[in-house]
């Protein structure tokens, strides 16, 4: 009998102020091309490296789910918003990593310019002892690597995924996915303000809980 795989499960967090079409069709092509089994898309409580959002954690997580809908294989994780304190991905991380095992390939996915701050976060090395990490391209992020990010990933990139997959952590392999969606939730909350179009930019049925709760206004 031919060895089974072991399990690929992703996080991918953020804020979702509002959640939109670009972080959705992420999620979905970031499981087709990692061929992963589970993406957790999970909603920052008290974001660490920036400001507040305007909408408190429970709508952003509500309106994560209705975005979501049916899709298969992603996840609405409202796990940070049960911790008091900064969401702090190595947190959420040990908690993955509890739920799934240790021989899971687990993988926090980030966005270009949030990976180019990745020395800066809560326990950085301890990150890659949980999860491998996807930097996900996004378009107009060529920014060089700073010094300490250069020393903290030296070593661990991989070539293609089933490079990173040979062991459950400790990689990172850059991704450039097919759509590279250049929706900007700050433009959305902007247009929510002035009373201008969203349309086409998010699921309607966040829109519809936007308008229903006069959020954004």
């Amino acid at each position: 009998m031919a060895e089974s795989r072991a399990a690929r499960v992703a996080m991918l967090g953020g804020t979702f102020d509002p959640v939109h079409l670009g972080h959705l069709r992420s999620a979905v092509e970031l499981r087709e091309v990692l061929a992963l089994d589970r993406v957790h898309m999970i909603p920052a409580h008290v974001p660490p490296l920036r400001e507040a959002p305007g909408v408190c954690s429970a709508e952003r997580l509500t309106m994560l789910e209705a975005g979501i809908g049916d899709a298969p294989g992603l996840v609405a994780d409202g796990r940070e918003l049960q911790r008091d304190g900064p969401s702090y991905s190595t947190d959420t991380l040990v908690t993955l990593r509890r739920d799934y095992g240790e021989q899971t390939r687990l993988v926090m996915a980030v966005g270009h310019d949030a990976f180019l701050r990745l020395s800066e976060w809560h326990a950085p090395e301890r990150l890659f002892e949980l999860a491998h990490v996807a930097v996900i391209d996004r378009p107009g992020h060529d920014a060089p690597l700073p010094a300490a990010l250069e020393s903290l990933i030296t070593g661990r990139e991989a070539q293609d995924a089933e490079a990173l997959f040979a062991r459950p952590a400790g990689g990172v392999l850059r991704i450039r996915l097919p759509s590279r969606m250049d929706i900007s939730a700050t433009d959305l909350r902007e247009r929510l303000a002035e009373g201008r179009s969203i349309r086409y930019l998010l699921p309607e049925a966040v829109e519809a809980y936007i308008q229903s709760r006069n959020l954004y206004r």
